[in-house]
């Protein structure tokens, strides 16, 4: 999409979504976008929480060399994109996984598998004879060029994934604040890991090739971390991080359809800018009204 002078923004909020809405694939981006954007906020409040934040960057980096081998011994990417998020995944928890996740243990194995995994990345890039435009479609994605069937593959991979979380939720969370508790009390921590890894990397793998690394490793981060500095309740910080994650996005595709300038930017200024006024408003509150001790940031 580039940018045109035959459309623009008005002061007319229902003719500018007419005008949103009047292309398919403008529809679709929208459906998509907002799938998307609620699996990535609801995982991300978890991911947030247990300071996994760098093995997701992995995880949504790991994708580019698996769908260039793809690519390279003509298989589907998607199958490449699988084996290597997956794979990443079962790495981190055979020689990262400590209780409740995070730690230096882990942190030293995800950058290991990073580095190793974006040598190999280079290695069948540089390989390929063809056309590299397929493999660069999965570092910045299609949002605005999805048909019905990517829609289709987004809304079952969130359907199951958003089941599997919320069966794991509670337990999660209690393993998340205080594993050693949670392990006293019998709750499976060290299993919980490795599942909720897992499900990281299918939520990667499946939707990396539609909205690329750049946007969900946002969706996955940026709003959930918001979310926690604005509430420490659980239910409340998972809805608002899928609430955040939905508007940056709608947002985004909106702007960018009006510019014409790239969507990932839009959206990971607009996820970036959140966190940053979250981080900013309990110093404000605390300039703008003395001696109040403002409720916003309260869980840091």
């Amino acid at each position: 999409m580039t940018p045109s002078t035959d459309i623009g923004p008005s002061w007319d909020l229902l003719a500018d979504l007419q005008l949103l809405l009047q292309y398919h694939f403008m529809q679709n981006a929208l459906i998509v976008g907002t799938i998307v954007a609620v699996l990535g906020g609801a995982i991300g409040y978890l991911i947030v929480l247990r300071g996994q934040s760098f093995a997701a960057h992995m995880l949504s980096q790991v994708g580019f060399p698996g769908a260039a081998g793809a690519v390279l011994v003509h298989v589907s990417p998607v199958l490449g994109l699988l084996v290597f998020c997956v794979g990443a995944a079962l790495g981190i928890s055979v020689f990262g996984t400590r209780l409740g996740g995070g730690g230096r243990r882990e942190s030293a194995a995800v950058g290991s598998i990073l580095a190793f995994s974006l040598g190999l990345g280079l290695l069948f890039f540089r390989l390929f004879s063809g056309s590299a435009q397929a493999i660069y479609a999965f570092l910045f994605g299609t949002i605005l060029g999805i048909d019905d069937k990517d829609v289709l593959v987004a809304l079952v991979t969130a359907a199951v994934c958003l089941a599997a979380l919320a069966f794991m939720f509670r337990p999660m969370v209690f393993a998340s604040i205080d594993p050693a508790v949670a392990d006293a009390k019998g709750v499976p921590v060290r299993l919980l890991s490795v599942v909720f890894l897992l499900l990281v990397a299918v939520t990667v793998a499946e939707t990396v090739q539609i909205v690329g690394t750049l946007l969900i490793f946002a969706l996955m981060v940026a709003p959930g971390a918001a979310a926690q500095r604005m509430t420490s309740r659980p239910y409340r910080a998972l809805g608002t991080s899928v609430l955040l994650a939905v508007v940056v996005t709608w947002a985004g595709l909106a702007v960018a359809y009006f510019t014409g300038y790239p969507v990932g930017f839009f959206i990971t200024t607009f996820a970036f800018a959140i966190y940053l006024l979250t981080r900013a408003a309990p110093t404000l509150a605390r300039i703008a009204r003395p001696g109040l001790t403002p409720a916003l940031g309260a869980a840091r």
